[in-house]
């Protein structure tokens, strides 16, 4: 049996980095004034490290046999953090910022630490999502840029699949590389109905061909070939199979010029024929995700209003900390407010979901306090909203917190005409099919609607919303 003694070795070695008796190298990192001189072995380093082993025998010795290297793109910070990795085989990141990490990974990447990219790859997944998010341009970027980073990009598809808009409503969507769209329209489990993709993908056609006229009538059969070109890696991953009747006529049609002959035949003898046999390919439908969480939201949405009950900056993209349970639904139940009241009587922390007629929108509110099936009354509260969720017509959800926490939550169950009141940012009265319910801008920091007139609901559900054991 061979007994290891590492902790004496990489403690040894570390004090050796600490007192350099007999460096034979010097290392400047970073840029002046925040430039450092690091005093190293250069033994030490090639034999930990195959970006030294091959610098060092690029670069000449100078007086006393010392090798001059200068690192001007690595932060003193980050290489702080690598020396020690290299010396001692230890790292410590509780007290880095995650900036500072992600910076530590590209630089180890640079350096040939497979070991260590392999590591803080694991360890943002791990620690960072919130990060990971907020700066999903970068990271993303970084991680198709960048054959090594299979954790992170792995990860980052694992986002954009499930939150496919994070990607394709941000800024940076127009100047993805070819290459990275095409590996995104590819997903299976892309949960994007196929004409939005279609959508997205002239979109980016056009943002490559700023010359094209904006409007499609007074385009050319040049036009055509020219934005045809541009999109000839990316049109056979649309899968074209699996649009509807209404939009291939809607979304498809208006870009016929885009299409060879053959498969346009095909689209539509599939259309009108469907049992009858064609020759063009035709690819499986993606694997779109069925929620049974509601009848109104998705589980995207859930995650969005618990990353606001949690006042996270960035919404949760997986792994929800609460359970929704299902407490009121209106068809079910009874479209009135007197049933909220019967039901949900002394329950705390609900949300209350609403879809308004004819317009699709779904709005709600989150009251962290006891329902009470009482008098009419006011309630203070800090920590309850209201908001607007991101539907086909509103490409983002809004958020309004209470700011008048006085008048934050209001309660009347009378027999006639109850209401239930998040300050008047949202209004919900009575028979909820008539038109009595309004939103109106009062003791709540924003609007959660466009207009202040009064609407009826289609539907409603009631979630009593508790921590995951």
């Amino acid at each position: 049996m061979t007994t290891k003694f590492y902790d004496r070795l990489s403690n040894d070695l570390t004090q050796l980095l600490e007192n350099p008796v007999d460096y034979n190298v010097t290392i400047e990192v970073g840029e002046a004034p925040d430039n450092q001189i690091f005093e190293v072995h250069s033994y030490i380093l090639q034999s930990r490290c195959p970006y030294f082993k091959k610098k060092f025998n690029e670069i000449p010795s100078i007086e006393n046999n010392v090798k001059v290297l200068k690192i001007p793109n690595i932060s003193v910070k980050v290489f702080n953090v690598i020396i020690k990795y290299i010396y001692g085989g230890t790292i410590s990141l509780e007290k880095l910022e995650t900036s500072i990490i992600f910076d530590l990974l590209i630089s180890s990447l640079e350096l040939d630490l497979d070991e260590l990219v392999e590591h803080l790859q694991s360890h943002l997944i791990t620690n960072n999502i919130s990060w990971l998010k907020l700066n999903f341009a970068q990271v993303y970027q970084m991680s198709y840029q960048v054959k090594n980073f299979d954790i992170i990009q792995k990860f980052c598809y694992n986002i954009i699949a499930k939150h496919p808009d994070i990607i394709f409503e941000s800024e940076n969507f127009i100047s993805l590389p070819e290459d990275a769209l095409i590996t995104i329209i590819k997903l299976d489990n892309l949960q994007l109905d196929e004409d939005k993709i279609w959508d997205y993908v002239i979109q980016w056609g056009k943002s490559k061909n700023p010359t094209l006229p904006a409007n499609l009538n007074e385009w050319t059969s040049d036009n055509f070939v020219t934005l045809k070109t541009t999109l000839k890696n990316c049109l056979p991953y649309v899968r074209y199979f699996n649009i509807s009747n209404e939009r291939v006529l809607e979304k498809l049609y208006p870009y016929l010029q885009l299409f060879e002959p053959k498969l346009w035949l095909d689209i539509n003898t599939r259309l009108i024929i469907p049992d009858k046999s064609i020759s063009s390919t035709i690819l499986p439908p993606r694997e779109i995700l069925i929620t049974t969480l509601s009848n109104i939201i998705t589980d995207e949405h859930a995650l969005e209003l618990s990353s606001w009950i949690d006042r996270k900056e960035t919404t949760y993209t997986e792994n929800n900390p609460y359970e929704f349970k299902l407490l009121v639904k209106g068809s079910r139940d009874g479209l009135d407010v007197k049933t909220i009241y019967n039901i949900c009587d002394k329950v705390s922390n609900t949300i209350i979901i609403t879809k308004v007629e004819s317009t699709g929108e779904i709005i709600g509110g989150y009251n962290p306090l006891e329902i009470n099936d009482g008098e009419d009354e006011w309630y203070s509260s800090q920590d309850s909203f209201v908001f607007s969720l991101k539907t086909e017509n509103l490409k983002s959800s809004i958020l309004s917190r209470v700011t008048d926490f006085d008048y934050a939550i209001r309660y009347y169950s009378g027999p006639s005409n109850p209401w239930l009141q998040f300050g008047n940012a949202l209004n919900l009265g009575g028979d909820l099919k008539t038109k009595k319910s309004n939103c109106e801008l009062f003791a709540y920091e924003k609007s959660i609607r466009s207009n202040s007139n009064r609407f009826s609901i289609e539907e409603f559900e009631v979630f009593k919303v508790s921590p995951k054991k």
